[in-house]
């Protein structure tokens, strides 16, 4: 079993930046790729990004590319998201998930590939 904790979360003006974190107790063969995902109040939890953790190879969703930056720090096990330029449409709650989906990219997005989930950490962005 592996357990995922998100932190990073806040209330932050348009434009502005934040740096989410997920810490996951362990890494096994069923979690080689890390995602972050997104839900905004009454709608779908939506695909935001992916790394694998060996190569470091990253995919994004349209909606964030050149604004959000996905890392991993493979030593510490955690899974980083920074977000910059930061509008109003991007606030919903973040999380953290971990599988083993093929990297593709129409597997990559897909919450069903992803076994492990943490609870979620909340972003606000106010205009």
């Amino acid at each position: 079993q592996v357990q995922l904790v998100e932190s990073g979360g806040a209330l932050v003006q348009a434009g502005g930046s934040l740096r989410l974190s997920c810490a996951a107790s362990a890494r096994t063969e069923r979690t080689d790729v890390m995602g972050w995902f997104r839900q905004a109040p009454g709608k779908g939890r939506e695909f935001v990004a992916s790394i694998r953790w060996n190569s470091g190879s990253t995919y994004y969703a349209d909606t964030v590319k050149g604004r959000f930056t996905i890392s991993r720090d493979n030593a510490k096990n955690t899974v980083a998201l920074q977000m910059t330029s930061l509008k109003p449409e991007d606030t919903a709650r973040y999380y953290c998930a971990a599988g083993r989906p093929p990297w593709v990219s129409q597997l990559l997005v897909s919450i069903s590939k992803y076994d492990y989930w943490g609870q979620g950490t909340q972003v606000t962005v106010s205009s």
